[in-house]
């Protein structure tokens, strides 16, 4: 209790800047989100005429009916203002395309995207627990040793589209078997796929950033000595566990948030009225009271779980973080094997490099959804056209936005985690905007065209890293190893270029590759939604939307695409494992330590090998070798 009293107070001395800071943010965001009629240079009476009526001609008369009764002609100010207003006194205004009232739809909209996350997040939990269950065990018997799994099914899990998981689970377990029900919401049962759909790419990821903290946190002392004594093995797996929790916490939260509103996707195929899909149909129609009141629902949950995960953080290590009695989980270890990684690439490259001269638009009505032949590798789509080429050109556009944005993302994640003051109320705002709400947003503000998918993935890309860089920073600082380091008289910069920095950016640049297949995803996504590449580019997205009707029929014009997408999953994890803090080189003498690292007068050795010296039993035997 005293220390959740400790945290809760904590938060508050800091709070009040952030609040400030959040509060300009979120209405930055919602004034944004109110010029989304009038940035999409379009008529907003045309769209709402649509919406309400398709058939309905769109004469001048009716057109400024529909003007005068939504009161467009006054301007985005005063619809603002009306909205604002009437939020004060808990009315959100009606809709422009049903005439309901808007507060009432969003929150049971909310409510329903709400128990889907639970179901999901309760699947994810599952997934993270088996990813990690081969290192737990062998940890807890103090047998891991240097080698660890190479995650090539967590990988082919975490690449896998949420949108095809959910189209397949729809038409095998929901339409062949008939074991659940596929479509609607109604009860728990309906609850079932869709958690699965969303929760096993989503655990996969985290079971695989666990995967990467627990060997370092079963070579600490505490665990050493446990293992040693005889403790139940049960018992220092749960403590492992624990001590690796509080860095993956602030991700858990976006996870959350993610799984909020970014479920679009999911939400379309399985028809279940979630807050995600009610967003993205009032983006479509310009609905601006649900679309601004779906978008503020979806920030105030961003903003919920990233208190709470700052608070479970805090709870967690608190004393530890204050006393600066941590050890670091991100010591040098010995280099990942290179075989899978040369032999993934080497597979995705053969997949290119077959398909390039290949011509992904030549049509030919005879040969229409055709098996896998001499002629055609991975058949033909309902048009005639060669799925492989398709695949391969569709790669040079994926692929290269999605290095793009991952590589954006990285650098841009780890500058701003660096300023977890500015970058806290930013990351829980932008991680609160789905990609598709950002997809409409970027094409309102720029226009459509081949770059709008990667502005909008861009937007909200960086916010995981920079999430994931402040929480290993703020454990880094509270290490003994940086605190006898600053004793010794290492001044700011050095600690931050020598110290901070090679123990933050590993971790960090393996969580960007854990994130590139998901990148590609979501340019999928937006291209699966049709707010991407059009026909007849070969996009991957695009492709899986143009053969998903086909699934049954023609299953491989699905299956090769979602495979190769796999094999970019399994490429980006074991290239992930490569990545590693450098290890220091031992030097029979340290210079002294220079004015500008060191920050005060007086001789001074530079501190190589003070971890060694304060903490040597924290080194893996593998190590100290």
């Amino acid at each position: 209790m005293k220390s959740a009293a400790a945290g809760l107070r904590a938060l508050a001395r800091s709070g009040a800047p952030a609040l400030l800071w959040r509060s300009v943010l979120v209405a930055g965001l919602v004034c944004g989100i109110g010029l989304l009629p009038w940035l999409s240079r379009t008529d907003p009476a045309l769209t709402v005429l649509r919406a309400r009526s398709a058939d309905r001609d769109p004469t001048p008369e009716t057109l400024r009916a529909i003007r005068d009764q939504l009161g467009l002609d006054d301007g985005p100010p005063a619809l603002l203002g009306r909205w604002l207003t009437g939020l004060l006194h808990g009315d959100a205004g009606t809709s422009w395309v049903s005439g309901s009232q808007v507060l009432p739809g969003v929150a049971q909209a909310l409510g329903v995207s709400l128990l889907l996350m639970a179901g999901a997040l309760v699947v994810a939990a599952g997934t993270a627990a088996a990813v990690c269950a081969r290192t737990l065990r062998l940890g807890a018997r103090g047998r891991l040793g240097a080698r660890r799994p190479g995650g090539t099914a967590t990988a082919v899990l975490a690449a896998l589209p949420e949108f095809l998981v959910a189209s397949v689970l729809v038409s095998v377990i929901g339409v062949q078997l008939g074991w659940l029900p596929a479509l609607g919401w109604y009860g728990p049962q309906w609850m079932v796929l869709p958690s699965l759909a969303l929760g096993l790419p989503a655990g996969a990821v985290l079971g695989r950033m666990l995967d990467d903290l627990l060997p370092s946190a079963f070579a600490e002392p505490w665990a050493m000595a446990a293992a040693a004594r005889g403790v139940a093995q049960r018992s220092v797996a749960r403590q492992a566990v624990r001590r690796c929790v509080p860095g993956l916490l602030p991700n858990l939260g976006l996870f959350v948030v993610g799984l909020t509103g970014g479920s679009v996707a999911v939400e379309q195929i399985f028809d279940i009225p979630g807050l995600g899909r009610l967003t993205l149909h009032a983006a479509l129609a310009q609905d601006l009271p649900v679309l601004q009141t779906g978008t503020l629902a979806l920030v105030l949950v961003a903003a919920t779980a990233g208190v709470l995960a700052r608070l479970a953080a805090r709870l967690l290590i608190g004393p530890a973080l204050r006393d600066g009695a941590l050890q670091s989980l991100h010591r040098p270890r010995p280099p990942a094997p290179r075989a899978l990684p040369l032999l993934y690439g080497g597979l995705l490259a053969a997949v290119i490099g077959f398909g390039l001269p290949r011509d992904p638009l030549a049509l030919d009505a005879l040969a229409r959804l055709r098996a896998p032949s001499l002629a055609h590798p991975f058949g033909t789509d309902a048009l005639g056209r060669d799925v492989l080429a398709r695949i391969s050109h569709g790669a040079l556009t994926t692929l290269g936005l999605a290095l793009a944005v991952s590589a954006a993302a990285l650098v841009t994640g780890i500058l701003l985690g660096l300023l977890p003051r500015l970058s806290g109320p930013l990351v829980d705002t932008f991680s609160a905007l789905p990609p598709v709400l950002a997809g409409l947003l970027v094409t309102g503000i720029a226009g459509s065209g081949p770059w709008t998918p990667a502005l909008a993935v861009a937007v909200v890309a960086w916010s995981p890293l920079a999430a994931h860089t402040s929480s290993l920073l703020r454990q880094e600082r509270a290490t003994v190893h940086l605190t006898a380091t600053r004793a010794l008289g290492a001044g700011r910069w050095y600690l931050l270029r020598h110290e901070l920095l090679p123990a933050v950016v590993p971790p960090v640049a393996r969580h960007a590759l854990l994130r590139l297949p998901g990148i590609a995803l979501s340019l999928a996504a937006l291209g699966f939604l049709g707010l991407g590449a059009q026909p007849p580019s070969p996009e991957w997205g695009l492709l899986l939307a143009e053969n998903q009707p086909y699934a049954e029929r023609a299953p491989w014009a699905v299956l090769f695409p979602a495979a190769v997408l796999a094999l970019l999953g399994a490429l980006a994890v074991t290239a992930a494992g490569g990545l590693r803090r450098p290890r220091r080189r031992t030097r029979p003498t340290a210079p002294a330590v220079s004015a500008e690292d060191r920050g005060a007068p007086g001789p001074q050795r530079r501190p190589d090998r003070t971890d060694a010296l304060l903490t040597p039993v924290s080194a893996s035997p593998t190590e100290e070798r």
